[in-house]
This record gives structure tokens, C-alpha cells and sequence, in this order.
């Protein structure tokens, strides 16, 4: 498993999707609970520049993982977050270095190959987040989703998911014969079949 030519389509995946947004869609609900799409990017541009962080063994500071400010362009602030830990990702020796994770553990470090997993499992799911949010679906080749499965299994399906700052939900049980990619959102607690919420109907000016 090539965990990094992985991670690298999942997060360009992320990139066409959002370049589909209008203007209207960024405080649209998102399936991540009292996020809408300006909050759900923020997180995830945010995630891009620490996991670049931490590939360049920087990545123990709490500060650098904080949700990125998008400004007045955040479509562009998010391509460049995303193009910075896809270079961070490609330099040489990364696959053998140790990755400082202090939203998961601040006693110890991870292998490269696992940390990168973490955040390919990450940009699946949140591409699928976003790609619902604008009423797409995501392309999601059958090895991405296959992988995904494969890390969406192992994560502790405990009471670590019932706290606040939770990073996924209880599992939910998948529809029989479900695809692949919707086995690794359930194993995660999202919704397969999540659509956003119709807007309320407006009452007739008089």
C-alpha cells in the first residue's frame, strides 16, 4: 500500500470538490454536527498545515493545528494548505520519520506510514463531507475506498467518541450490501445517506 500516493488523491479529491462551491455554500450545514462549510474547511485546512508541521518535525505545538483562518478567499487558502502537506509528504526520508500528534497523544510519536494513514482516512471522510454538503458525491476509486475501510476499522469504536472534542461517532450499523466507502463512513458514525437539511420555508411578505 502506497499510503502517500493514497493520501495524495484523497486530498486532491477534497480540492476539485470544494472548487464546485458558490459563495452561498460556505455557511451551508455540513454532516460534522454545528459545523457548516466555512467551519468543516477551516478544521481542514488547519489539519493540512499541521500534518506539514509534523512531517517536518514540528508538529508538537498545539498552536499549529488550530483551524486555519480562510479570509476572503477560501477556496485558494485551502489549496495552498493542501499543497503544502502534499509537498511536507513528498520529501525525502518522511516514510521513516516519527510524526508528533498531540491531538492524539502527547506521550508519544507515530511512524510516518501511520500518521499519513491517519490523515488519508481523514481527507476520505471529509471529502465525502463536503461533496454532501454541496449535494455531490465524491469520486472515490474502489483501492481509496477499500484502504479506508481498512483504517476506519481500526479505530476505537469507545467512550473516546462520546467526549466534545470527539474527532468521530459511535459507530452506526451499515445497510446490508453497502458499498465499501459507505462500511468505512458507518465504522466512523456518519450517515451514508446524510443530506443537508432542507432551508425553511419563508413566510409570504405582506
Amino acid at each position: 500500500m502506497d499510503i502517500r500516493k493514497l493520501d495524495r488523491t484523497a486530498v486532491l479529491e477534497t480540492v476539485r470538490i470544494l472548487e464546485q462551491s458558490s459563495p452561498e455554500h460556505w455557511e451551508a450545514p455540513t454532516p460534522c454536527a454545528d459545523w457548516n462549510l466555512r467551519d468543516l474547511v477551516a478544521h481542514m485546512a488547519g489539519q493540512h498545515i499541521g500534518f506539514a508541521a509534523a512531517a517536518a518535525g514540528e508538529g508538537a505545538d498545539l498552536a499549529v493545528w488550530r483551524p486555519a483562518e480562510l479570509g476572503d478567499d477560501p477556496l485558494k487558502t485551502y489549496r495552498a494548505a493542501a499543497d503544502a502537506v502534499l509537498d511536507a509528504f513528498a520529501q525525502p526520508g518522511v516514510l521513516t520519520s516519527e510524526f508528533a500528534l498531540p491531538e492524539i497523544s502527547t506521550t508519544t510519536t507515530f511512524p510516518a506510514q501511520v500518521a499519513i494513514g491517519f490523515h488519508f482516512l481523514d481527507y476520505v471522510v471529509h471529502g465525502w463531507d463536503v461533496a454532501r454538503t454541496l449535494g455531490l458525491d465524491p469520486r472515490v476509486d474502489d483501492d481509496i475506498a477499500e484502504a479506508a475501510l481498512v483504517f476506519a476499522l481500526r479505530v476505537p469504536d469507545d467512550d473516546r467518541r462520546l467526549g466534545p472534542e470527539a474527532q468521530f461517532e459511535p459507530a452506526l450499523t451499515p445497510a446490508k450490501g453497502a458499498p465499501t466507502l459507505d462500511l468505512a463512513l458507518a465504522a466512523l458514525g456518519r450517515t451514508p445517506g446524510w443530506t443537508a437539511p432542507a432551508a425553511p420555508a419563508t413566510s409570504p411578505q405582506h
